[in-house]
């Protein structure tokens, strides 16, 4: 370690000391101040460390966390980033941090896309984990070919690494690339006969040999599935781990087989299926048994504000985040999937971190809720006009709505809401708000 990495290091381990035991802070900054003062630190801070990087637009935190979970039964010594501090300042925080006990400790971090390549420049990884990829904050990433660029450039640096990607996005099959490629994804037996098109308006449905629109035996959700190209022959690749049937999907409870073996997840959502897919196919690649895995979905502690429970007086406060169309629209599906009334609530800012553009609210289906049913709606954060606006014409009678810009009043409101549940869907800065006033509160225990 040089001079200038060791005054970093120490800085960000001070700062990280002061702000986590004082303020309930320290997931980004620490690293920030480090970075600053070297921006070569992390040369320095992850050399010794196997590193799988998880990537992709949604999806990243819940399988960062399933895959840890899984490795610490076999490995003693993992490194992650559990808040999904994704960036370059939160990822040094996450190896400023972490006290090292073995001589090549593993590293399982969530990487925003565009910093792929930063991190890459500096540790080569072991394996990236690939999710997906979907239109999300267009003002930073612009369209979703550009978005993989930036996960290319990162891959590129290191030609060595394994790759476990979502099969059944067409968009990974794209580019050829010199490493291995491991793909997973839903199994379409029984459709293999099937030949249909994706539903109008669905991103990514144009062939990247041939610009033809692609075909579909199966489709999960949005581009999703067994794809093809009647054009030129592209379709998806052989899939060496399946999901292979879901039996049970409720906002709290999933059911279903991965290559035969039954699996529990107490998480709803088919998004989250896939999720599970991905943790199981690294961790089956690293040696991990399905025992060890079924126990790490058992594992009922909720992602960090990602369908997180959080009890408020006599009221269940489920904070869902939500970033773009695709997630927001499978977020309504597991939201009406519930049999219990519930009210509901949608905190939309437009900082940075969320995206400045609020324009995608509009290309989500609002209109498919049951607004007959359902109480009471809340609308807050910086953009509450927009997102008011949004339930008004998707049929919400106003007088069942309540508006409150800062995420105090809304807290306010949640002991009044007529359901003992509500589900709180908030863009990223909102969920980070929210929990951060809950646990100035008491409602959320500090670790």
């Amino acid at each position: 370690m040089t001079f200038k990495s060791g005054i970093a290091t120490l800085t960000g381990k001070t700062s990280y000391f002061i702000l986590s035991k004082f303020f309930n802070g320290g997931s980004s900054y620490p690293g920030k101040i480090a970075y600053k003062i070297d921006p070569d630190i992390l040369k320095s801070l992850g050399k010794d460390y196997e590193l799988i990087v998880v990537t992709g637009t949604n999806g990243k935190t819940l399988t960062t966390s399933l895959i840890n979970k899984m490795l610490i039964q076999k490995y003693d010594d993992v490194l992650t980033n559990p808040t999904g501090s994704n960036m370059i300042q939160g990822i040094v925080t996450s190896f400023v941090t972490h006290h090292k006990k073995s001589k090549k400790p593993l590293a399982v971090l969530e990487v925003d896309e565009a910093n792929v390549p930063i991190i890459c420049k500096y540790i080569k990884p072991k394996y990236f984990v690939l999710t997906n990829i979907f239109r999300d904050q267009m003002d930073r990433y612009g369209e979703i070919y550009t978005t993989y660029q930036k996960i290319l450039d990162g891959i590129k640096l290191a030609p060595d690494a394994t790759i476990i990607a979502n099969g059944d996005a067409a968009i990974f099959a794209s580019k050829e690339l010199p490493n291995k490629v491991i793909n997973y994804g839903f199994s379409d037996k029984g459709h293999e006969n099937e030949d249909f098109k994706a539903p109008t308006n669905t991103d990514g449905v144009l062939c990247p040999r041939c610009n033809h629109i692609m075909h579909y035996h199966m489709i999960s959700y949005a581009n999703l599935g067994s794809y093809f190209c009647p054009n030129c022959n592209f379709k998806r690749g052989q899939l060496k781990y399946q999901v292979t049937d879901i039996s049970t999907l409720l906002p709290n409870k999933t059911e279903f087989e991965i290559d035969g073996n039954k699996f529990t997840m107490n998480i709803g959502g088919k998004y989250n299926v896939y999720n599970a897919l991905a943790a199981y196919a690294i961790a089956s690649e690293m040696g991990i048994g399905v025992e060890q895995i079924r126990k790490a979905f058992a594992y009922d502690e909720k992602v960090f504000g990602r369908q997180e429970t959080i009890t408020v007086d006599d009221k269940d406060v489920n904070i869902i985040l939500v970033k773009n169309p695709v997630g927001l629209n499978q977020v309504i599906e597991t939201v009406l999937s519930d049999q219990e009334p519930y009210s509901l609530a949608f905190l939309l800012n437009a900082n940075y971190a969320d995206g400045i553009d609020t324009s995608w609210i509009w290309d989500a289906n609002f209109e498919d809720f049951d607004y007959d049913k359902l109480p009471l709606v809340i609308t807050g954060g910086k953009r509450v006009k927009d997102v008011t606006y949004r339930f008004k014409i998707a049929g919400l009678n106003m007088d069942k709505n309540i508006e409150t810009v800062e995420i105090e009043d809304f807290v306010k409101q949640i002991p009044k809401i007529p359901t003992k549940k509500i589900y709180v869907l908030a863009t990223y800065t909102a969920m980070l708000g929210l929990r951060k006033v809950l646990g100035d509160q008491g409602y959320i225990k500090q670790k």
